[in-house]
């Protein structure tokens, strides 16, 4: 089919009735959104010739994606997350501000988490194939002086890929390999853990079904991610790879970024940090947060999450 609809009366009116544009009731930001984002299908529609079949796979696709519960992972997958972190270093570097480098949250985070004062140990399940893991570091506001009373979490997955309350085995309890500490004076944290590796998209899920369709595998390299939350700084959202991962390049989600990618090196006397071994690898990860915007934390995202307690 050749024709092109969208320009005439009938699709422009279309546009407007199914938006409700002409009422003042109803949410103006919201009708404004839909009214663009479905403008743009129709284009679409109409540009790319697709044809009732195409469109109606799609729409079963956004069935599969609901059941699988999988919009956020997509979101990763597309660069959808990637893009809005685009925009907010856009935005900082306009502002001339600085800081450790954001990176994408990711589909897998849990509120909730016991917060400890200065050092946690996560490692709360066994895992024979990971070794002990510490990962540390100082949190610095932007003169460089520590920062007390900062949260700084933590999360990342087992050796079999998998994070825990998402784990498909049920293997794991709710809070392993998560944590939260509390800074003391010295702005100092640490987590004593376990050796993450990377994770795979759902084999049979529908971000994987796309992915396929785009000739694209969905795998991330090793990574931890953290938040790190202060009153009087904005909070950072970041993530840190293992380093000497072959996919630190190549990560489905496109998080990966230089300054985010720390030394890992080799240390004794795990055995007095209470660790499963005596030779561990440790991680230091110093952490720089930024100042408030004219007094508010314009990085805080509301997005809904999982919890659960401890």
């Amino acid at each position: 089919m050749s024709v092109q609809v969208f320009n005439t009366k009938e699709v422009q009116d279309l546009l407007k009735a199914a938006t409700n544009l002409g009422s003042q009731d109803g949410n103006a930001r919201g009708k404004q959104i839909v009214h663009r984002l479905l403008g743009d299908l129709f284009k679409a529609i109409d540009d790319l010739d697709m044809t009732p079949d195409e469109i109606w796979a799609g729409v079963q696709y956004f069935n599969k994606l609901g059941q699988d519960g999988e919009a956020a992972l997509l979101a990763a997958g597309l660069g959808l997350e990637k893009y809005l972190d685009i925009r907010m270093d856009a935005e900082d570097k306009e502002a001339d501000i600085g800081g450790t480098p954001r990176t994408i949250e990711g589909p897998l985070y849990v509120a909730g988490a016991p917060v400890r004062d200065s050092v946690s140990r996560i490692d709360i399940d066994p895992d024979q194939d990971a070794g002990p893991l510490v990962i540390r570091g100082t949190v610095t506001g932007p003169d460089g002086k520590p920062v007390a009373d900062a949260v700084v979490e933590c999360w990342h997955a087992n050796s079999h890929g998998f994070y825990s309350h998402f784990d498909p085995t049920g293997a794991q309890s709710e809070f392993n390999l998560r944590g939260a500490v509390r800074t003391g004076v010295d702005g100092k944290y640490e987590f004593r853990t376990l050796m993450p590796v990377g994770y795979g998209c759902p084999p049979q899920g529908a971000t994987q079904q796309l992915l396929n369709v785009l000739a694209r595998h969905g795998d991330r390299p090793a990574h931890v991610h953290f938040f790190v939350t202060s009153d009087k700084h904005r909070k950072l959202t970041t993530q840190i790879n293992i380093e000497g991962d072959p996919l630190i390049w190549d990560d489905f989600a496109y998080a990966t970024r230089e300054d985010l990618i720390p030394h890992v090196v080799e240390k004794s006397g795990g055995t007095a940090l209470e660790m499963k071994a005596d030779i561990y690898k440790e991680i230091e990860f110093n952490i720089e947060l930024t100042p408030l915007v004219q007094g508010k934390d314009n990085q805080l995202v509301h997005r809904l999450r999982a919890s659960a307690t401890a």
